[in-house]
This record gives C-alpha cells, structure tokens and sequence, in this order.
C-alpha cells in the first residue's frame, strides 16, 4: 500500500504557499522552491471576491487578510465625469462571518503568506528551479537546476503562467495567446469617499478603482491595441495620461497627477485552458501553471488557494498520489474552466462594445456559480 509522505512543490506565489501550507496540515512533508533569489511579487493590487475570502478563511489567512486590506460590499457604477449611477451588489460569499469582496495588495498577501509558511517551519529554497522529473512505479526524482538530486513521491508545479514545470511534463500544451487587451494599473492614495470597488463606465476604456487598503487603493485601465512595446516609466505615464482623457472627477485628478515616479505597471492580458488532464505520472499544475486566466472575474488568486485546499483534501483520503490527482481533476476541471473561458469571453464583449448589461450579466452569472462551495 502507498503511503504519501513527500512533496515538492515548485514556485513560491499564492499557489505554491497555500498548497505548502495545506499538505503540511495533512501531515505531508513538504519542500518549496522558487527560482527568484530574494523571493519577490510583482504587480499592483489584486481584487478579491467572497469565493476568494471563503477560500483565505479555509487557508486560515482570513483574519490577516481583513486586517491589512480592504474588505466591503458592492460595486459603486460612476459615468465618465465620475457621477455616482448605481451600486451593484456583489455575490454573498456563502458564510455570514466572511465579506462579499475586497482588495489588497500583492506584495502584502505575499507576506502574510510567506510568514505563515516560515512559521510552519516549511524548507523554502531560493533560486532555483527544476531541470528534469523522473517519474517511477512509487517515487519522483528530480534535478534541480544546481544540480541536487531528490527523490518525492509526487511534485507540484505551481511556477505561474509561463512555467517551466509546465513545458516539461506536457511540453504539446498550449502556448499563452494575447487576447487583445492590455491592462494599466497604477497604485494611488484613496480618498474617503471611494469606499468600495467603482467602476467608470461609458467612455473609450474600461476604467475601475479598487480599495486594497483604509489608504491605498489601485487603479485598473483596460485597453484593447496590438501589444505595446516595453516602456520607461516617463513613457508610461504619458500613455496613461493619454487614454485617461474625458474622464473626470477623480480620474481627472489621478491623471493630472501622473508623473515618471507614478507606480504605473502594464501587462498584455494572456490566457489559455489546458486540457485536461493537468498532471504527467507523478507531477501535477496547479494555479496560473494550469489554468491561467484573466483578470474580468479576479478570481485568479481565489481559484489558486481553492486549487490547494482541494490537493490537500483528495491527497488525505485517497491511499494512492495518482487517484488524489484523478479526484482533484473531477472536482477542479468545471470550475477554472468557467472562470478562464467566461473571464476571456467578457474581454471580448468588453472589445467590441458590448452593452454594459451584457458585460455584467455574464461576470453575475459566474460569480453566483463560483459562490457555492468547492
């Protein structure tokens, strides 16, 4: 009879931490590697719907959480001039003690999850990856990029949306596709009176300001255009200023605010859905290595913890790693799928002009389907 004892799990981000964390709690040893030295996070803020804080709460991150983002209800609609329209609410998270959405920054979830995962006493080693996975009848074993063998009995791959996991264990999966839209995001101070996530509808970009703190928040412009070339950072808030135009209120002041020290981050949005299945003898992807996704339902953080505590939970009550594979794939495959191909197919209608209620009856209907539990 198999007995489970040891992972690897490759990429130290939201995915990785939370599947360390979760296999440590059901008595699995764990090591966690990641190929960034000083074990960094880039990006602005994220924002993060009840499915998201039920899955922190089951994480046991939930307070952390609480305490150092913005949590809250509704969504405030503004026109361009920033003129209050309408609040929408938001999906009940499915528990009374848990928000209905909210927003924090990158770098402070990190936090809270690293300090979690060195207070387990979990083994984190930096800069490094894997070189070559060796799949055997009742252990894996693996090379890492200095050249140190190991032996586990499963490994997980949860190195992101490019990862290199990825590319060795299904080396014919799909490569990441530009969906033609570019998202700006710029961290701002909050004023008191943006008190939930606002979005301002009406002009020639999508434009939204997410609370992730009492001080900060972010905001987020999508752009439909062929892919920008790199830009400096006076060059970014150029641009910024540019497709910020008509807007006004508010978004007028950020605007004129912008400057070359402005915290101005631009990214291509990219995604695709891996077929099923998400695994190759004994190594499996989960989070962005798996089922990349954009960012139209932010679920991306929500779907990578939920991903976890699903591992976590097949690996306790099945005796063989390759059927706690089979059963995290029956009960995760549906649910990122709809997360993926809805968040994709709301950035086409966001394209092409689409009425608003088209857009956001589409973002209700899946973010009713993801509140029910995992």
């Amino acid at each position: 009879m198999e007995k489970i004892r040891t992972a690897l799990i490759v990429g130290g981000g939201i995915a990785g931490m939370s599947a360390a964390l979760e296999l440590r709690r059901v008595g699995i040893q764990v090591d966690l590697i990641d190929l960034d030295p000083e074990w960094r996070v880039y990006g602005a803020g994220i924002t993060i719907t009840g499915s998201t804080l039920r899955a922190f709460k089951q994480l046991g991150i939930l307070d952390a959480v609480v305490q150092n983002a913005y949590t809250g209800t509704g969504n405030q609609v503004c026109n361009v001039h920033g003129d209050h329209i309408d609040v929408v609410p938001t999906p009940l998270s499915g528990e009374p003690d848990v928000p209905c959405s909210g927003g924090i920054m990158r770098p402070v979830l990190h936090q809270i999850l690293s300090n979690r995962v060195v207070s387990a006493g979990i083994p984190v080693t930096l800069g490094v990856t894997v070189k070559s996975l060796t799949s055997l009848d009742e252990r894996i074993d693996v090379c890492l990029s200095n050249d140190t063998k190991r032996s586990y009995d499963f490994v997980i791959g949860a190195d992101g949306i490019a990862s290199h996991v990825r590319g060795l264990i299904l080396p014919g999966s799909p490569k990441l596709t530009y969906t033609g839209q570019t998202c700006w995001r710029l961290v701002a101070p909050r004023p008191a009176d943006i008190a939930r996530r606002t979005f301002f509808l009406g002009g020639k970009v999508k434009i939204g300001l997410s609370p992730v703190s009492r001080d900060e928040m972010y905001m987020f412009l999508l752009e439909t255009t062929p892919r920008h070339p790199h830009m400096g950072n006076e060059q970014l808030a150029m641009e910024l200023g540019r497709l910020m135009q008509g807007y006004g209120g508010i978004l007028g002041k950020i605007r004129d605010s912008l400057s070359e020290n402005s915290q101005i981050v631009m990214r291509p949005l990219e995604a695709f859905f891996l077929p099923r299945p998400w695994y190759c003898g004994r190594t499996l992807l989960i989070g962005d290595a798996a089922h990349p996704t954009t960012p139209q339902l932010a679920s991306g953080a929500g779907m990578a913890v939920e991903d976890a505590l699903v591992l976590a939970q097949e690996l306790a009550r099945h005796e063989s790693v390759l059927e706690a594979f089979d059963g995290f794939m029956k009960r995760r495959y549906d649910r990122c799928r709809l997360v993926v191909e809805n968040s994709i197919e709301i950035g086409k209608r966001e394209q092409r002009g689409a009425a608003v209620e088209e857009q956001t009856r589409l973002v209700a209907e899946s973010l009713s389907i993801l509140a029910q539990p995992i």
